[in-house]
C-alpha cells in the first residue's frame, strides 16, 4: 500500500454550502481507498491505496466527486514521499505560514511563468518555481494583492493553492 495526498480545488457546492469532511472521507473510501483522513475543511485528504499512477487516482476521485456531489472539481494527487519533498522544498523558510503559499500544479510550470507573474507582484513579494509548483511569499494577506488575480486556472493551468501551514500539516499527517 502507498500513501497519497489529494488536494481538492474547490469544495464549495453552492453559495454557503461546502462539502462536509466526513462526506469527503466517505467518498474517498467508497472509491476504494483506505484510511482517509482530512486536514482542515478545505479539501485535503491523506489516504492509502495500491501503487497507482497519480493521474489515474485523480481521474477516479474526480469522477467519484461528480457522482456524489454533482459538481466537477479538479483534484491533484501526490504520493506521500513526493509531498514530503514538496513540503521540505519551501524556498521562503523565513516567511509566515499563512502568507507563504504553494500552488500545486497538475502540469509543471515552465520557468518563464515567473516573468509573467512578476508583473502582478507587489514589492516584497517573492516567487519561485520548484519541481513545477509555484511558491509565493505574499508578504502580507494574499487577499490584498493583485497577484492573487493572476493565479487562475485559465492563466496557469490546473492547480490549487495551499498555505504553508496546510502544506506542513499534511506532511505531518504522513508520519
Amino acid at each position: 500500500m502507498s500513501v497519497y495526498v489529494a488536494l481538492f480545488h474547490s469544495i464549495v457546492l453552492a453559495p454557503g454550502r461546502r462539502v462536509v469532511m466526513s462526506d469527503l472521507r466517505d467518498m474517498v473510501e467508497a472509491a476504494g481507498y483506505k484510511h482517509p483522513r482530512t486536514l482542515v475543511s478545505t479539501g485535503n485528504v491523506v489516504f492509502e491505496g495500491p501503487e497507482t499512477p497519480t493521474g489515474d487516482i485523480e481521474a477516479k476521485l474526480e469522477a467519484a466527486f461528480k457522482m456524489r456531489f454533482g459538481k466537477e472539481v479538479d483534484i491533484l494527487v501526490r504520493k506521500g514521499d513526493d509531498w514530503r519533498k514538496i513540503a521540505s522544498a519551501n524556498p521562503f523558510p523565513d516567511g509566515e505560514g499563512s502568507q507563504v503559499t504553494l500552488r500545486v500544479m497538475r502540469r509543471p510550470l515552465a520557468p518563464a511563468a515567473l516573468e509573467t507573474l512578476r508583473s502582478y507582484a507587489a514589492p516584497g513579494q517573492r516567487l519561485a518555481i520548484i519541481g513545477g509548483d509555484l511558491w509565493i511569499d505574499f508578504a502580507g494577506k494574499p487577499s490584498e494583492w493583485k497577484l492573487l488575480s493572476a493565479l487562475t486556472t485559465k492563466r496557469m493551468g490546473i492547480g490549487t493553492l495551499r498555505n504553508l501551514n496546510t502544506v506542513r500539516g499534511l506532511a505531518q499527517m504522513l508520519d
